[in-house]
């Protein structure tokens, strides 16, 4: 049996990809001189403990900003973001492409990537995900769980929407770009309607199984097999409510990983932690409710509360017998598959 020193090991050697932390929230949140120092003495700490090689972070505007300050909080984030790598340049690199991914990890620093979550600040105006491009934007999911002009999220799932016309714009012009497509928190019929319309690999940054968590915000296993089949990978979603509300344990977040390896294949899935009871904590007045689709947003899987936790997961799995190879998958190897293949690489 492998060692506790062994599974460290393999957790330190491993390249670890988080595609999904709410982190930049907190950090566009406070004042602009302080924002760069937050982060170095706040986040790096725990991504470091994690052992965090390339950490994408999800563009994802609130209630408070929606419709129409959207886009003014979008580009808030994005410079955040900038301002992060560029009074951090020891420690993190702001990537577009997967060569950047590998030097900065190859030069031991955290490679970070932009995404919008939800596609509010675009409304119709699908040409603006060129500009997002120009910004460094990445990967794009086309809503939140609620409706945009470009589709419905998967709480919306009673309506049994596809893609609306500019939708279906927004993914030539993000395969176009080399920008990711990713299906989280998209409607059935939605993901459906991508993975017909898809010609590059098609992904989903947070996401766990459906068949171990009937919760719609869950991938089905014919949704996961499509991601597979367009070459793309599924992020499991480490959120309690989407594992199991009842039994939240690391555990029960491994046979997620090991129903979307078994339905999808090995090759197609990784981490998308979604870490958010920090930012609802934070961001919550005193006097507000932290329910969130029925759900408390401030449980979280035992030790799995930020990013230092992460090699908990390598040690279940090493536990259950996995070989290192496949480990390595999980942890990152997979993702940086795509990111050399397709992230920010035009379609000819």
């Amino acid at each position: 049996m492998p060692t506790e020193r062994d599974t460290a090991a393999l957790h330190a050697d491993a390249a670890v990809v988080d595609t999904h932390n709410d982190l930049l929230m907190l950090v566009a949140h406070r004042p602009v001189p302080e924002q760069a120092a937050y982060f170095r003495d706040h986040w790096l700490p725990q991504l470091r403990a994690g052992g965090v090689d390339v950490q994408v972070l999800p563009v994802f505007i609130d209630d408070a900003f929606r419709p129409e300050g959207a886009l003014r909080q979008t580009l808030r984030m994005i410079e955040a973001a900038h301002r992060i790598a560029e009074d951090n340049p020891d420690s993190v690199v702001l990537c577009v492409n997967g060569a950047e991914i590998d030097a900065a990890v190859g030069a031991g620093r955290i490679a970070l990537v932009l995404a919008l979550e939800g596609c509010e600040a675009v409304g119709v105006d699908v040409a603006l995900l060129e500009t997002f491009a120009r910004l460094g934007i990445r990967m794009a999911s086309f809503t939140h769980f609620g409706r945009t002009a470009l589709a419905d999220g998967s709480a919306e799932e009673g309506a049994g929407s596809r893609l609306t016309a500019a939708g279906v714009a927004a993914v030539a012009v993000m395969e176009r770009l080399g920008m990711l497509l990713d299906v989280s928190h998209l409607s059935g019929a939605g993901t459906d309607h991508v993975l017909s319309l898809a010609t590059r690999p098609v992904v989903a940054s947070h996401s766990s199984a459906h068949a171990l968590c009937e919760h719609h915000r869950n991938l089905t296993d014919e949704r996961l097999k499509g991601i597979a089949a367009s070459g793309g990978v599924v992020g499991v979603n480490f959120f309690y409510g989407f594992v199991d509300p009842d039994a939240p344990t690391v555990e029960r977040l491994v046979d997620h990983i090991e129903h979307v390896a078994a339905t999808a294949g090995i090759d197609h899935v990784g981490l998308g932690p979604d870490f958010v009871k920090e930012v609802y904590q934070q961001l919550t007045p005193p006097v507000g409710e932290v329910d969130f689709d029925g759900l408390d947003v401030t449980v979280t899987i035992p030790g799995l509360e930020g990013p230092s936790g992460l090699p908990l997961v390598t040690a279940e799995l090493v536990r259950r017998g996995w070989p290192d190879g496949d480990v390595r998958k999980v942890l990152g190897d997979n993702w940086l598959r795509v990111f050399r293949s397709d992230l920010g690489r035009p379609h000819p």
